[in-house]
């Protein structure tokens, strides 16, 4: 088969559209006036809009091309845990969100404050920092991974390109201008999905009827897994089983769309609890539907090409290269640009705010003027968009071992994360002290589970929230019996 590299067509297509999204970042974003309009909105951000950028914002560009490897080499019990993603997010929808809507909160941190003090607040902005800045530095690499092969460019060039585009529309559009920049970002790379799906329809042999066939026969079409006929150290040690996927991916939902800014500052600019809400579940029900997406085109994959001796996550890369005609693959790999940029820019985004509203926020009452605020919040933003370019320069000489520790280090801290703000919702006698240690005690048991590889990933946050609610509760009634 033919290299069929991208065509003066194709690059056209792919410059044409990076000009077009950060004009609508910058047009969209309107005049901001004050930090609180440039981190939560000018006006009222319509539900369905912070709906599709939540999914944006969560699906990178190592989603849309690992999870079709991934049906590729296995089947369909991916979507078991995309069901846990939607339980999740109700959860959070009806639980948390309330408390988050009550008082007038700029971050997702503000909560913690209100319920233990700013000790709490501050130390977890201070986590969210460190967490997405080593998970999206490493996202933003391995994004120019198929980027280098696909336009010929080098890796920094090609983390370059992605980080100052990201830069321009997030530092002058603000999250406003970003969420309207997700919501074309969200279109245009479910349209490359689409468009490889129905290529590779018309390119096997016998079309959906042979497709089926191959599928079934490679028991590729299997969506359940209940691994009930396994030991218990084999049951905990497999990702995808029924179990593991609801209450893990329940639980690693309700940490990310609950405690983490990334996903948070979106919720905050709907201005109302009921949109919030509609938001959060919305994009749960979307999820299922774009995973379901992607898997599908990666048994497509398997039908066309059979069993390759290649890496998982290089299949679709490849197919890209290879078969998609001249002009479509601008379109695909602006797609793979769109997955990028939406994740990227909310990532900037919210480091900002979380530094700004968080750590900031006494320094910050010495300005008077709104627009000196205003323009050192632009001007962290700068800063935040150089750590994460930074962040991913050091890992262009990484081995993959390094890659994948770094990429699952929100499992070390959003199980302390999330326990701490269910400490707060379900237990009235923990104290600022109680919280800080069950935190710092998840975190630890994460660091040991995670090392010595004790279950599956899906099964850490749930441990991490344990351990900090156990933790915290135990030292809370300890002091109370000592008062007493």
């Amino acid at each position: 088969m033919q290299n069929n590299l991208p065509s003066t067509l194709d690059y056209v297509i792919i410059i044409g559209y990076l000009i077009l999204i950060t004009t609508i970042g910058i047009i969209s974003g309107g005049k901001q006036k004050s930090i609180k309009d440039y981190f939560l909105g000018t006006d009222v951000v319509p539900w369905w809009a912070v709906c599709f950028a939540i999914v944006a914002a969560e699906t990178s560009t190592l989603t849309f091309i690992s999870i079709p490897g991934l049906a590729y080499i296995t089947n369909l019990n991916f979507l078991q845990l995309t069901f846990g993603y939607l339980i999740g997010r109700i959860i959070v929808a009806f639980l948390f969100l309330p408390a988050y809507f009550k008082g007038e909160l700029s971050t997702a941190y503000a909560y913690l404050e209100n319920r233990f003090g700013y000790k709490t607040r501050s130390f977890a902005s201070i986590i969210f920092m460190f967490t997405r800045t080593a998970a999206d530095g490493v996202r933003l690499f391995a994004t120019a991974i198929p980027l280098k092969l696909m336009l010929n460019i080098d890796y920094p060039l090609a983390i370059l390109i992605i980080g100052i585009v990201a830069l321009i529309y997030t530092s002058i559009g603000g999250v406003k201008g970003i969420i309207w920049v997700d919501v074309i970002q969200f279109l245009i790379y479910i349209g490359g999905a689409i468009i490889s799906g129905v290529i590779l329809i018309s390119l096997i042999p016998g079309g959906l009827k042979s497709i089926i066939t191959i599928a079934s026969e490679s028991n590729k079409l299997e969506i359940f897994n209940f691994g009930l006929n396994q030991s218990l150290s084999s049951f905990f040690s497999q990702p995808y089983t029924f179990i593991s996927g609801i209450v893990g991916g329940a639980f690693l939902s309700m940490a990310s769309h609950g405690t983490d800014q990334l996903i948070v500052q979106r919720l905050l600019a709907t201005k109302n609890l009921k949109n919030a809400q509609k938001a959060l579940i919305g994009s749960g029900v979307i999820i299922i539907f774009q995973f379901l997406m992607f898997l599908i085109v990666g048994i497509l994959l398997f039908a066309f090409y059979g069993t390759m001796n290649m890496r998982s996550d290089e299949i679709f890369p490849y197919f890209i290269i290879n078969v998609i005609p001249n002009g479509l693959k601008g379109l695909i790999i602006a797609g793979l640009f769109a997955a990028a940029l939406s994740t990227l820019a909310g990532s900037i985004s919210s480091l900002s705010s979380a530094t700004v509203m968080d750590i900031l926020v006494p320094y910050f009452k010495k300005f008077e003027d709104d627009r000196k605020k205003l323009l050192a919040s632009r001007i962290i933003t700068i800063i935040w968009a150089f750590i994460l370019v930074f962040v991913a320069f050091l890992f262009m000489e990484s081995s993959k071992a390094v890659v994948e520790i770094a990429l699952s280090i929100a499992s070390f801290t959003y199980g302390g994360l999330l326990g701490t703000f269910l400490l707060g919702i379900i237990n009235k006698k923990v104290t600022q002290e109680d919280a800080l240690a069950g935190f710092v005690s998840g975190i630890f048991i994460m660091i040991t589970v995670i090392t010595l590889k004790l279950t599956a990933w899906t099964w850490y946050t749930l441990i991490g929230v344990s351990t900090t609610i156990i933790v915290g509760s135990l030292l809370a009634t300890l002091q109370k019996n000592l008062k007493d």
